[in-house]
Parts: C-alpha cells; sequence; structure tokens
C-alpha cells in the first residue's frame, strides 16, 4: 500500500539562508521546506512531513532518490578508496563508463559517436557543441529556435529564448539566429518552410548557420514537441546548407520521452548530442557532448574543465545502465507509463477546460497549459500544501510540468496526479467563489 503523504504545515528556520545566502535562489521560495531525505519519488523535511516528487531535480532524477543499486555501486566503489577525481587521465571507473555506454547505448543503435567529458553541467557540454560546429564548418551563426533553453553560460544563453534570464548576461548575446520552434505561430503555420526559405533565399538576411541547434521537447520552454516530421525537415535543412544538427538531450534524454534518446522515435541521427542531468542516474553532475568521429577536430587540452573527470558519477553512470539500460524493458514500461500520464492529463485538461488550455508533451515529459502563469502558480502552490512537488514552464509559467521519475510505481504516479487534479478543482473552486462574491 502506498505511504500517504503528509505534507508540513508550517514553514523551517531559514535564517542563515537568509543571512548567507544569495537571492537568486528560486526552488526553495517555491517549496519553503528544508528537506533532509529522499527515497524512489518521495522527499522528506525535517519535520517528518512526505511529498510526492514531480520536479525530480528538473529531469536529474529520472531513476528517482537514492535508488539501490546505483546508491550500492557507490559506496563501494568509495568504501575501496576509488578515484575521485581525475581530470581526464585513465581510471577503471571513466573505462567502465565508457565500455557499458558504447555496449549497453550505442552499438545497439547503431550509432559510433566519439563520447566528450565536457563538465558538470549541460551548459558545459552545449558550449563544448557549439565551439565543435563553428570549428568544423568555419562558420559562426547558429541557429536555435523560441522557447529554447540551453543553459545559463554566454554561449548557452546566446541561443536561450528566456528574455529574463538572457538580461542576467549584462552583455549583448549574439552569434545566434532565432527561428520559430513548430507550432509557434499555431498549428496552421508551416515554421519549417519558413526557415527553409530564409535559408534558400540568398537575401533572407540569414548567414549560412554552423548548426541548427534544438530540443525535440522544450522542457523548460513549456513542454512543446516537435513532431517527427518536422525534426525530419529541420535535420534535412542543415545538410542542405552544411549545417550540423545539434539535438539538445539535456533534459528530454535518459529516456524521458521514452527512449534513451529523445531523437530515437524522430528517424533523425543527429551530428552531435548533449546529454546531461539524469546521466549520472544520481543527481551527480556529469555531461557528455556526443559528435560523430569526423568531427573530433580538437587538439590536446583545447577545451576542458577541472570536473570532466568526476569518477562518482562516471561509477553511478555506469550502473545505472546496467540496471537499466541492458534490455528493453524499462524503455517499455516507461512508455506504458507515459500513456497512463498522457491519459490522465487529457482527461484533467477536458474537465477543467477552458481554464486549463491543453494538454502536451511526449512520453513522461508532459504538462497541462493553464490560461494565465498567476492560475498555474496557485496550483503549484495548492498542490505543494497538499504534498507534491511540481514546477511551471513556459514563457509565463502557464505550463504545470509533469517531471515524474521514470522508475515510479504506478500507485505514487496516480496519487501524485489525483494531488494535481484536486489542488486544481480547489483552486477554480475559490476562483468561482471569489467572482460571486
Amino acid at each position: 500500500m502506498i505511504e500517504p503523504v503528509s505534507p508540513s504545515p508550517s514553514e523551517p528556520d531559514v535564517a542563515v539562508f537568509d543571512r548567507v545566502e544569495s537571492k537568486v535562489r528560486s526552488y526553495c521560495r517555491l517549496f519553503p521546506r528544508k528537506f533532509v531525505r529522499a527515497r524512489g519519488a518521495r522527499l522528506t523535511d525535517d519535520a517528518g512531513g512526505s511529498y510526492i516528487d514531480f520536479l525530480a531535480g528538473c529531469g536529474s532524477l529520472n531513476y528517482g532518490h537514492n535508488h539501490p543499486a546505483i546508491k550500492q555501486a557507490l559506496l563501494d566503489y568509495i568504501a575501496d578508496d576509488g578515484v575521485a577525481l581525475s581530470l581526464d587521465m585513465y581510471t577503471a571507473a571513466k573505462e567502465a563508463f565508457l565500455a557499458e555506454f558504447e555496449r549497453t547505448i550505442l552499438q545497439p543503435r547503431n550509432l559510433d559517436y566519439k563520447v566528450m567529458c565536457t563538465g558538470p553541467t549541460g551548459a558545459n557540454a552545449i558550449e563544448a557543441a557549439l565551439k565543435i560546429a563553428r570549428r568544423v564548418t568555419g562558420r559562426t551563426n547558429v541557429v536555435a529556435f523560441t522557447n529554447g533553453f540551453h543553459g545559463m553560460s554566454l554561449g548557452a544563453l546566446s541561443a536561450t529564448g528566456d528574455r529574463t534570464k538572457r538580461a542576467g548576461a549584462g552583455i549583448n548575446l549574439d552569434g545566434v539566429t532565432r527561428a520559430p520552434f513548430e507550432g509557434y505561430f499555431g498549428p496552421d503555420v508551416d515554421t519549417a518552410a519558413q526557415l527553409e526559405r530564409l535559408l534558400d533565399d540568398p537575401s533572407g538576411g540569414i548567414d549560412l548557420p554552423a548548426a541548427i541547434l534544438l530540443e525535440t521537447v522544450q522542457g523548460e520552454g513549456g513542454v512543446n514537441a516537435a513532431s517527427a516530421p518536422w525534426v525530419q525537415r529541420i535535420a534535412a535543412l542543415a545538410r542542405k546548407h552544411g549545417a550540423l544538427l545539434i539535438v539538445d538531450d539535456i533534459q528530454s534524454g535518459c529516456g524521458r520521452t521514452g527512449r534513451f534518446f529523445s531523437f530515437e522515435e524522430q528517424g533523425v541521427t543527429p551530428d552531435i548530442v548533449t546529454l546531461a542531468k539524469s546521466l549520472s542516474g544520481l543527481g551527480l553532475p556529469f555531461a557528455v557532448t556526443l559528435f560523430r568521429p569526423e568531427h573530433d577536430i580538437w587538439s590536446p587540452g583545447q577545451h576542458n574543465g577541472t570536473f570532466r573527470g568526476n569518477n562518482h558519477a562516471f561509477v553511478a553512470a555506469t550502473a545505472a545502465l546496467r540496471h537499466f539500460w541492458r534490455s528493453d524493458d524499462f524503455a517499455a514500461d516507461v512508455q506504458r507509463k507515459g500513456a497512463i500520464l498522457a491519459a490522465r492529463l487529457e482527461a484533467m485538461a477536458a474537465r477543467h477546460a477552458p481554464h486549463v488550455r491543453r494538454s502536451k508533451g511526449r512520453g513522461m515529459m508532459r504538462g497541462i497549459e493553464i490560461e494565465s502563469g498567476a492560475l498555474a502558480a496557485r496550483v503549484i502552490e495548492a498542490a505543494f500544501a497538499r504534498g507534491l512537488v511540481i514546477e511551471g514552464s513556459g514563457p509565463s509559467d502557464e505550463v504545470i510540468k509533469v517531471m515524474a521519475p521514470l522508475a515510479i510505481a504506478d500507485d505514487e504516479l496516480n496519487a501524485g496526479l489525483d494531488i494535481l487534479d484536486s489542488a486544481l478543482t480547489a483552486v477554480l473552486r475559490a476562483n468561482r467563489r471569489s467572482a460571486a462574491e
């Protein structure tokens, strides 16, 4: 039987955070509790309150918190005085990861990518991808898409659409041409055709790009899922114009959309792929950039980072790949749960229309679009008060995004969705009462 949620009724003492930490922090404002333990799809605060986690570290915990098989592998490695940090030196832990990734991920998919360990974050992987594309092609321009999110360092931020995040740079962000993502102008506007016309026209005003960079499902941008035909047309445009296709799989990869890579069902093979977040399997910092062998044009040390040799992450990642990806069973189960999630969210959208506009997404990367960001914020707050951690996304945070661990049990997934539905019902009922007064 599923353990009931039991959220704490009052906020903790956070004096030291307010006194010492920068006000840039954000998630603690949404979820003002002091969390002390986590297991599976559950978080526990310092007062014993229990919460279902539909945030999962923004997609960094696809296998849940502290999965026993992954955790034990890391504990054994540490207990045996395994090397913790190795820069890019040879280690047994790195060897095991590369061999497992080749055997379990690359070879079954007929992929011969080189693996570049870039450093701890997805932004590091994006920066490396942009450098590769520019050096390989000799061009500087990159085509990126509306509502895309690729990281907070300057190169990655240049390709990111969010105006507020871009404003944090403090300087002009250039080198990127923005194109409309599929559906940006509604279902009747062919945005692939628009981009094709601009690139084909010598007077279209767009310098031929080094790369076209996209997410097949835009996580932070509002859970916008591109169709396979659209992605295929963008890939064909890249080939036609001598640009490299970069797929950012940092949030939508590692099984989130139902297969290990989000592009597997899209019928394309990118030139470059970025992975991070759930790659380590345990929330440890780990990012890689994958690219075709002919694009491995680096000189030794030309792109580096101190923490590109995080052996604890290598150990955890290897355990995750062995446990979840050596057969097709896990992917099939994610697809099955994705269908449950889709059905539940579609029913929720229909029941609460027009305040809920639609359900959107793919696999277990889905959300519901609320009529305003302000209303979505109230629903998120009400859900947290009932024991569910969930966040918003999209230009105005109007999409409530479900990022439950992929390994979540069915009863816990449904319990979390029940809380979301209850919170939505309560907020809309309160709205009606206020309007009637």
